[in-house]
């Protein structure tokens, strides 16, 4: 069987190669730039779209959920079908769910209706990203994709930081529905790219799909989510329903790899994970967005409560973050034809924790420049990182797989920010109790009203009140909050210097000439095609003896 997206590369179509690539990776940053934004966009806008509705406050946390939800259990499918019918008609599909998720979330009237508009987007929004990503590997021979994974890299960085400043910006000089709206013009741009420059592809008509491993897939996603969701904040993780959820996702897993291995045609094909190359840059991406989305989370907040920063230069933090992190991505990628992907690997992780550390020592009126310098260090570290396991990947990775490899390599990045943030949020939790009790009167402490956990932020000025006999209540309340977070970056650090056992396992193979890759290709195909006449074999032998025994 011939793979969809052999003939999706320039060069090998009689069509311009510079002129077609140019095209199609303009449409694709678009759509990529798009998705990467609506996943953190919300945030700044939150306030303003709960006081909208009566049960705003009551469902928000469904906004991001939602978008997180339906983007998680995509990516590995749209990966999957991307290699079965090309990565064109994917992009499209991706491309008008998005936008018309993000129409239908301007026009909300109710809160039930934006979460299900959040929901579209986030289908759309998991079927961009790593399909972006593996067309870069139908485009560009194994010598020349670092600089292109490099900037798509960046770009998944900048945007992904940038969210929040655009959605506050917008809610400010306008209504938060126009956080959606502003999606249009630039979707509409990126698919007309796409669109037009993209080769047509012809399906294979004797395709399986494999419905039984998009089922058991998507309910063990959809559990792990909703488990670092709402573990530990609406339900205690010792609870019932948490246990409930993490026995039922352990049944979906263990049914989804049964399941995989009788496939013919596999969801998720698990010969990938015997690639050593593979399992390392998937565990690679999981640890190092634990730790980064840790920061991600709460660093602004971090500066703004505890630093002292205002509210305007703690939104903006953020901003030397991705810098540091679009000069390693993209220098990398430009240098990686010379030096190869295994020193990016490897000086990634330990500079990224030094800068994550030194976050962790900022104090009570720290100057924004030091802020700022140690944010770009721990941007550089993680620019090394995050582009250069895809890379490594891609570069022993026949076509025929290219789009299911990258999509299952973006799964575990985004589940490390999944439960990283949900994690590092119960992380500091936990801590501010302890931070409390050393901080605050044991009379105060122990008050049935105080809460403890970091909701008492929302509390500070009743706590004060109720205590007027205490000067500096709300000082020491202020501390207990900082340094639960300073903590929590301090095991960010440490789950980043981790990275470094994953980076240490990738082997290192020099980045493949055309040749060396087309062989590959042949390889695969071989081996797939002997897969196929066996299972027809074996088929065969079943057959014949069904009709024996019905016979005698």
């Amino acid at each position: 069987m011939e793979n969809a997206n052999v003939i999706n590369a320039p060069g090998k179509s009689g069509v311009n190669p510079r002129t077609v690539r140019t095209s199609i990776m303009i449409g694709l940053i678009l759509g990529m730039l798009l998705a990467c934004i609506d996943g953190t966009v919300v945030g700044t806008s939150m306030p303003h779209i709960t006081a909208d509705f009566p049960n705003g406050n009551a469902l928000y946390t469904w906004l991001i959920t939602g978008y997180l939800l339906a983007e998680t259990i995509v990516t590995p499918i749209a990966g999957k079908m991307s290699d079965l019918y090309g990565r064109k008609p994917i992009f499209l599909a991706g491309m008008i769910l998005f936008l018309g998720g993000s129409i239908f979330a301007g026009f909300s009237q109710s809160m039930e209706w934006l979460i299900i508009a959040r929901v579209v987007q986030g289908l759309g929004g998991g079927m961009l990203i790593p399909v972006a990503m593996a067309t870069v590997a139908d485009l560009y021979e194994p010598q020349e994709r670092g600089k292109i994974q490099g900037i798509l890299g960046a770009i998944f960085a900048i945007a992904s930081a940038i969210g929040p400043f655009i959605g506050g910006v917008i809610v400010d000089h306008a209504t938060w529905h126009w956080v959606f709206f502003v999606n249009v013009p630039v979707g509409i741009l990126a698919i007309a790219f796409t669109a037009i420059k993209f080769p047509k592809v012809q399906a294979d008509s004797n395709l399986k799909i494999d419905y039984p491993g998009i089922a058991t897939l998507s309910a063990f996603l959809a559990l792990l989510v909703m488990i670092v969701t709402f573990g530990g904040s609406t339900y205690a993780w010792a609870s019932v329903e948490i246990i409930g959820m993490v026995l039922a996702a352990i049944i979906f897993l263990g049914l989804f790899i049964y399941l995989e291995t009788r496939s013919e045609e596999p969801l998720v094909p698990l010969r990938l994970f015997r690639s050593r190359t593979f399992v390392a840059g998937c565990s690679g991406l999981l640890i190092m967005s634990l730790g980064l989305f840790g920061i991600l989370t709460y660093v602004a907040m971090y500066l703004q409560v505890y630093v002292g920063f205002s509210a305007t230069n703690s939104g903006a933090t953020l901003i030397p973050l991705t810098i540091g992190m679009t000069i390693t991505s993209i220098g990398s990628g430009f240098l990686l034809k010379k030096t190869g992907y295994m020193p990016w690997l490897i000086i990634g992780p330990p500079i990224s924790a030094i800068g994550l550390y030194l976050i962790s020592t900022l104090g009570m009126g720290s100057p924004q420049s030091e802020a700022s310098l140690y944010l770009i260090i721990a941007g550089l570290g993680m620019g090394c990182v995050m582009s250069n396991f895809i890379v490594a990947a891609q570069n022993i990775t026949a076509r025929r797989d290219m789009g299911v490899m990258t999509s299952t390599m973006s799964l575990f990045r985004s589940i490390g920010g999944t439960v990283g943030a949900a994690l590092i949020g119960s992380l500091i939790n936990n801590r501010m109790i302890t931070e409390l009790q050393s901080h605050l009167p044991s009379d105060v402490f122990n008050a049935p009203f105080v809460p403890h956990d970091t909701g008492i932020m929302d509390e500070i000025n009743n706590i004060v009140a109720a205590f007027p006999q205490y000067t500096g209540l709300d000082l020491g309340i202020i501390m207990s909050y900082g340094e639960s977070l300073s903590y929590a970056f301090v095991i960010c650090s440490i789950i980043v210097l981790a990275t470094l056992i994953a980076s240490l396992l990738v082997k290192r193979i020099p980045l493949k000439t055309d040749e060396e890759y087309e062989q590959i290709n042949l390889e695969a195909e071989r081996l797939h095609e002997e897969e196929l006449a066996k299972r027809m074999e074996k088929k065969l032998q079943k057959s014949e003896k069904h009709k024996g025994n019905g016979s005698g």
